[in-house]
């Protein structure tokens, strides 16, 4: 048997420290997690810099950080427990169980299901973030009456966009199967059963912890974000909040296909599995995974299968990777926007060291770029949050501007963000982002239908005019 390599655990807090602060990361928490089929398993957890940097209180590993839309994957989990008991089925019609369900496209909401919600494919516009009140009733007024006003992005099924609305929905029909509320169906369903200790969805309860509150980047220092977190019903896309030990505790669960730490079968080994099957081909390579399963992302890092799910929400980042084949599970938390920096570098240093996995290549501009006719694509593109215009500038060079709308875009003082596309190959140009420190890909596509697309951020949007 090949021997492992030893986790040194002062050489991972010196790496953690280090490129935390040459990020300009707060403060962060990292996990590791590996299994032993002879023996107990490892897990680590390691913490550095500040919650909050007006009060300089620390990180510690018992901290709470929001794991953003990592939660997306929770509730499909719990959607899968269900299926299970025979109370809905993953094929099944939204509108069969949620009572008046209805889309401003009605043939839309008559062909939606439940899989189309979990994989980002329904074509439901999945950033309408209306705040719906802080009562237990949020969820369904949210689906009783904002999804109706949601446009429809794309054909159901014809590509992945990534649809936070989706899972709003998926949290109410937890709610009306259940017969709880969806934070209720979660504490019962999932927290309790794996013993978390530190994992809680509502701010009223994060109190009690030490709770990090998000950073937004500026110069020469991150400042504190100005809200700490989203409206209430966005709970089941993105609002849970844990400890890096009980996030590896849920990856675990999965690396056990369904199995609890103490015996407990959470969900079969038949739904785990399936959760992180093939699925969907995402449109967007690079900063996600190349394809999506029932919830999960799925990551060929080098022919290595790896699985999991990123998160982002106000100032905040989470990041959850595991990888079967090596027993192991990577979980890394953030107090600044983006994070991806120091994901990007520490998770490529473990999954190198413990696994032998080396980690996806970031986009990189050709060293000879090609001369593409961007002609077909001038224009405007549009859905609820965002309005993308893609010209020339006065050098003929393509130019990309996009402008945030509605709530979200009120709560973050989200500023244009415009940027030079810059070619790499046919179908896909790049642009340098500066408070990511990367280039990200910007891609360029049409359907069967002649609708043109831009897929950026995660998202599809359609060429209006």
């Amino acid at each position: 048997m090949t021997e492992l390599p030893q986790i040194d655990v002062a050489h991972w807090q010196e790496r953690l420290d280090t490129i935390a602060k040459e990020t300009g990361v707060p403060g962060a928490e990292l996990g590791i997690l590996r299994l032993h089929d002879d023996g107990p398993d490892e897990v680590f957890a390691w913490a550095t810099g500040v919650l909050n940097a007006n009060t300089g209180r620390n990180v510690t590993v018992d901290s709470l950080f929001q794991i953003g839309s990592i939660s997306k994957t929770w509730t499909g989990t719990v959607i899968m427990q269900l299926v299970e008991e025979g109370k809905i089925g993953l094929d099944q019609l939204v509108k069969d169980i949620i009572p008046g369900f209805t889309l401003s496209n009605p043939e839309l909401a008559d062909l939606v299901t439940i899989r189309h919600l979990l994989t980002h494919t329904s074509g439901i516009d999945g950033d309408v973030f209306v705040d719906t009140g802080r009562g237990d009733d949020c969820l369904q007024k949210y689906v009783d009456e904002v999804i109706p006003t949601a446009i429809q992005i794309h054909p159901l099924g014809a590509t992945w966009s990534y649809c936070n609305s989706g899972f709003i929905i998926l949290g109410r029909i937890i709610e009306i199967v259940t017969g709880q509320v969806w934070d209720a169906a979660m504490k019962e369903r999932l927290f309790a059963p794996l013993g978390l200790t530190h994992t809680v969805t509502l701010p009223e309860e994060a109190l009690l912890f030490d709770a990090a509150v998000g950073h937004v980047a500026t110069v020469p220092e991150p400042v504190v974000a100005p809200i700490w977190t989203l409206q209430r019903n966005a709970g089941p896309a993105g609002l849970i909040c844990a400890r890096v030990a009980d996030l590896l505790t849920f990856a675990r669960l999965h690396l056990k296909d369904g199995v609890a730490s103490d015996g407990t079968v959470v969900i079969s080994a038949e739904s785990a599995q399936a959760m992180r099957a093939f699925e969907v081909d995402v449109p967007e390579k690079y900063l996600l995974g190349d394809s999506w399963g029932l919830s999960f992302e799925r990551f060929n890092w080098h022919g290595a299968q790896v699985f999991g799910h990123d998160g982002n929400t106000l100032g905040q980042a989470g990041f959850m990777r595991f990888y079967p084949a090596g027993n192991l599970a990577v979980g890394l938390l953030v107090n600044e926007g983006s994070g991806h920096e120091l994901y990007q570098s520490i998770y490529g240093e473990i999954f190198e060291e413990l696994a032998g996995v080396q980690i996806q290549d970031m986009l990189v501009l050709p060293d000879n770029p090609p001369e593409l006719d961007i002609t077909d694509w001038l224009g405007n593109y549009e859905r609820a949050g965002v309005l993308i215009e893609i010209t020339v500038n006065e050098d003929g060079k393509p130019m990309f501007r996009a402008t945030q709308k509605g709530e979200l875009a009120e709560i973050e003082n989200t500023p244009v963000m415009e940027y030079e596309m810059l070619p790499v190959r046919e179908g896909l140009y790049t642009a340098w982002v500066d408070d990511m420190h990367l280039y990200a890909p910007i891609w360029l596509y049409q359907l069967e239908t002649g609708d043109r697309f831009i897929h950026f951020g995660g998202r599809a949007t359609r060429k209006v005019s």
